[in-house]
């Protein structure tokens, strides 16, 4: 499969809606912050050094036994909506394609594993599983960084462990992360309860993208802040064990919502059904809250014809890079708008016939 038809697909690994507490964790990723020992850090590094950086990890993913599962896609070789696809599917970060050039992702053709070249660090190895597991993403991480180290020689340190442009991520270098939705929570009031006592527990709560970017649908990604002195297994271990509380606490405050909202509840969900299945015109906010009310009433089994996976890849298909790269064009607002409806509206047929 070519990276075009990778970019094409409105699916990915993360969207498959498998996986444990699939009803309330969209995904599971694991970060590894690593850095080539003997060169300057990327935001330091002049373009000659990113360069030659650029070269040695396409090299080292070259020598891979399966070296052939994988894409390089040097960003600048890129056009700006096909570098916007990668943000969308969570294949990398916006900081990355701010500054295109010298920088490059590596991406498997499953889209469960992308390495992110001269971002903040050289190296970012992610992995990302639809579900609850943590556990088997921080495996795979871990396989493709011994891979890797086999191939390039690791900043690291015997004292601080890795050695990385920011200091809140010197030690593991590990950043575990899972996206949650959260609408029970937020209707009854109690999230920022919640992510204040996360918080005080090591953890960050951000948006839809990470740091600095909103959370929409009620979606949300919890993650540790904490990288040094702990082991890269218990960082993992002390993440699953508080998203394990939260989960619960989530299915009951919507096991609530329900009985104190009874039909209003139901008609939002079947409002946010009529309109995806209507609509000439939709924004890519308003679709995603749409679709996340979908997921909450599939959760509620009001929608039994729908599936998890089919939810995934609407939430994907309505971003507006993809519809441009599925359009082939630059379009304006409007227009994508409109396609966007339009393709909703299509999927959804598909799922009724």
């Amino acid at each position: 499969m070519s990276w075009e038809e990778i970019l094409q697909r409105p699916s990915s690994r993360w969207t498959l809606g498998e996986g444990p507490q699939r009803e309330v964790v969209i995904s599971s990723r694991v970060r590894l912050a690593r850095n080539i020992a003997e060169h300057t850090f990327p935001n330091r590094a002049g373009e000659g050094e990113l360069e030659r950086i650029c070269a040695k990890v396409e090299a080292a993913v070259g020598r891979l036994s399966r070296a052939k599962e994988f894409h390089f896609l040097p960003l600048a070789k890129l056009t700006p909506i096909d570098r916007q696809v990668l943000v969308e599917k969570h294949l990398t970060s916006p900081a990355h394609i701010a500054e295109p050039r010298q920088r490059a992702v590596v991406l498997r053709e499953d889209e469960g594993v992308s390495l992110l070249v001269n971002e903040e660090d050289h190296l970012r190895i992610q992995t990302l599983f639809p579900g609850l597991q943590l556990e088997e993403a921080y495996g795979l991480a871990g396989k493709v960084d011994d891979d890797l180290e086999g191939e390039l020689t690791y900043a690291f340190d015997e004292t601080y462990g890795y050695l990385t442009c920011c200091p809140t991520n010197t030690g593991t270098g590990l950043r575990a992360s899972i996206m949650v939705h959260l609408p029970g929570l937020v209707m009854l009031n109690r999230a920022n309860k919640i992510f204040s006592t996360l918080s005080q527990l090591g953890l960050v709560t951000r948006g839809l993208y990470g740091e600095g970017t909103e959370a929409l649908g009620y979606m949300f990604q919890i993650s540790n802040q904490i990288t040094l002195g702990r082991t890269e297994g218990e960082l993992i271990g002390n993440l699953q064990t508080i998203i394990v509380q939260v989960i619960e606490q989530e299915l009951q405050a919507r096991r609530q919502l329900y009985q104190e909202m009874g039909d209003r509840l139901v008609d939002k969900v079947f409002r946010a059904y009529g309109i995806l299945s209507n609509a000439r015109l939709l924004t890519s906010k308003e679709a995603i809250n749409l679709i996340l009310t979908l997921r909450l009433g599939l959760n509620l089994n009001l929608l039994p014809e729908l599936e998890y996976g089919v939810l995934g890849e609407l939430l994907v298909l309505c971003q507006p890079g993809f519809l441009q790269k599925v359009a082939g064009e630059k379009q304006s607002t409007q227009e994508r708008d409109a396609k966007r409806a339009a393709l909703i509206r299509e999927r959804l047929r598909e799922v009724r016939a």
